[in-house]
């Protein structure tokens, strides 16, 4: 304990200190404040005295301004850092020593019964096995209040067709894996206390039953056999989407990179144009092939605007590391892998109005994140979605500039094609 007060007093000694600083910092700043009021009284006797002593007690006041706010943000610093980390460990410090004390407590306790003729030592057997029955009901109550406070936000309706598919294979794998949990430590923890140890019982040797050894290998396998079984063919079905559907699409291209989207949409011709690692520039960091004239209509979208009960198709691209394609409310991620494309076609069913109006908050918006841990910042890398009506995205898609622009139309453009290229860009 001793110990504990010695160390307690090492950490307050700094805050303190610190606290005493910041006192004679704010003290040394009033002291500079009455000076320089002093100062401006007395320089009113004369215009020239004014002048000279105002430039010196602006410049000194500048000075000292400067030096008391580089210390005051130092002593705050501090106290912030001791509260982060000494703090934390003297608390737990104090629970180990409280904890200690108990043990030695009971020790002595049960020490003193040992020599009174009084010990049981199949005593402890009901404290624990009751104990075991007190977490059983403490662990029932806390599976329910999950389910009865969070269970909102898994139930949420998806935004999407193939949302409902995805959510249904949740449900059924959430039932069966609930269904078992509960049913497991009940069993579990009843036995604890049925079969506890006491006087004159002696427990039943029971080595092997072939039996039981079946039925818990083969059951669980028949079960995880049809919810994989069930998982495969939905998944199938919507990412095996017909050659047809594929085309009639939407076409949207979205490219990750440290740390933010890009998002690009083809012009009127509907062909999103290529991609060339090699012509990345600072010109035109997408790096977009504009050899390729499919590529000249191009359209640059600071958010993914997509309509609503309209099939999207995304290509998922990378231009670094991998990243992952992710929008919870829609239930699609999909990984976006430097060197290859990955694909991704649904339809979203309801409008971002239409879902602000379901959770009961104006602000509410489709969020499109990474869901890898790429680095720094990706904490920040996401990306606002925004589904709106047919006419709204038409209107919205027209008024977006295209990647194309004239600079880099001088870049890319040989002179006998200039006049074609800047049609194109206007087109």
């Amino acid at each position: 304990m001793g110990l504990l007060l010695l160390i307690s007093f090492c950490f307050v000694v700094p805050v303190s200190a610190a606290q005493s600083d910041s006192t004679v910092v704010d003290t040394t700043a009033t002291v500079t404040a009455v000076a320089t009021t002093d100062s401006t009284s007395v320089d009113t006797a004369g215009a020239a005295v004014v002048t000279d002593s105002s430039a010196t007690d602006v410049s000194a006041t500048a000075t000292d301004g400067a030096a008391v706010a580089k210390v005051e943000e130092a002593t705050k610093i501090a106290p912030q850092v001791y509260k982060n980390f000494f703090y934390y460990v003297l608390l737990f410090l104090v629970a180990c020593t409280i904890i200690a004390v108990i043990g030695k407590i009971h020790s002595v306790y049960v020490l003193t019964r040992k020599m009174n003729g009084k010990y049981n030592p199949l005593s402890n057997n009901n404290w624990q096995a009751g104990l075991f029955l007190l977490f059983l009901v403490v662990f029932l109550a806390g599976v329910y209040y999950s389910y009865a406070v969070w269970g909102s936000w898994a139930w949420r309706d998806a935004a999407t067709e193939h949302g409902k598919a995805i959510d249904q294979m949740f449900i059924i794998t959430l039932v069966i894996t609930t269904f078992v949990l509960v049913i497991t430590h009940i069993v579990l923890l009843t036995f604890t206390y049925v079969y506890r140890m006491r006087a004159k019982r002696m427990a039943y040797y029971y080595p092997h039953n072939d039996a039981i050894e079946r039925i818990w290998t083969i059951v669980p396998a028949i079960v995880l056999t049809v919810l994989v079984l069930f998982g495969f063919f939905t998944w199938r079905s919507i990412t095996n989407v017909p050659e047809e559907l594929q085309k009639s699409a939407i076409q949207v291209e979205v490219l990750g990179e440290q740390f933010q989207w890009h998002v690009r949409y083809p012009g009127a011709d509907g062909i999103i144009g290529k991609r060339n690692y090699k012509m990345t520039s600072p010109t035109n960091g997408y790096g977009i092939d504009f050899n390729d004239k499919n590529s000249w209509d191009d359209i640059r979208g600071e958010d993914i605007v997509i309509p609503v009960n309209k099939s999207v198709r995304f290509h998922i691209i990378s231009k670094d590391i991998i990243h992952s394609f992710y929008i919870p409310d829609f239930r699609v991620q999909v990984n976006a892998v430097p060197g290859m494309t990955n694909y991704f076609q649904f339809t979203p069913t309801v409008t971002t109005e239409e879902m602000r109006d379901r959770m009961n908050d104006p602000n509410y918006n489709f969020i499109m994140l990474c869901n890898k841990i790429c680095g720094s910042g990706h904490w920040n890398m996401g990306k606002k979605v925004i589904v709106v009506t047919e006419a709204e995205y038409k209107d919205w898609l027209s008024k977006q500039q295209k990647y194309f622009t004239e600079e880099l139309q001088q870049e890319f453009a040989g002179t006998s094609e200039v006049e074609g290229i800047t049609t194109a860009s206007v087109n």
